[in-house]
């Protein structure tokens, strides 16, 4: 079950089209509709089913940095929970476009890892770009699955 490229190509874009479903879903149903494609996001790419996930989010500090839990990860994505104070809700901020330019990859057999940019447009047009890290798995089915997710805004000296 050995990662290809291309699995790797497929798994960023998917990412990006879910970030941005989750931002639509939000303006047409609200945040329960937001709520809703996110946890089928994150059961989708994420491998939480798996054990915990090594997520760093871009916008996260303090005690509640990393989100090696579903329940943080989807906090972090939609906002709205009480435990996650500060959380503002990541995809709920009117993403329409992703993509990324990748740096460099690693693949050894089923684990393999991503480094690169992702840039992302708003409604307003207004673009946001990342350092990213990705380091996935296959899951028993043979799906791609998350397992590390870095992502910080990039240095400004």
């Amino acid at each position: 079950m050995t990662i290809t490229e291309a699995e790797l190509d497929g798994a960023r874009e998917a990412w990006g089209n879910a970030l941005v479903s989750i931002a639509k879903a939000y303006e047409e149903h609200g945040i329960e509709g937001a709520r809703s494609t996110a946890e089928a996001v994150l059961d989708a790419a994420y491998a939480y089913n798996m054990g915990p996930v090594l997520f760093k989010p871009t916008l996260a500090s303090g005690e509640q940095t990393f989100r090696p839990t579903k329940k943080g990860a989807l906090s972090y994505f939609v906002g709205h929970d009480p435990d996650y104070p500060l959380d503002s809700g990541f995809g709920l901020k009117g993403w329409r476009e992703v993509y990324s330019e990748t740096s460099a990859t690693f693949i050894d057999s089923d684990v393999a890892s991503w480094m690169g940019w992702v840039v992302m447009t708003d409604k307003d047009g207004q673009v946001t770009k990342v350092d990213k890290s990705w380091s996935y798995t296959k899951d028993a089915a043979g799906d791609l699955r998350i397992v590390l997710h870095h992502s910080s805004l990039p240095y400004q000296p």
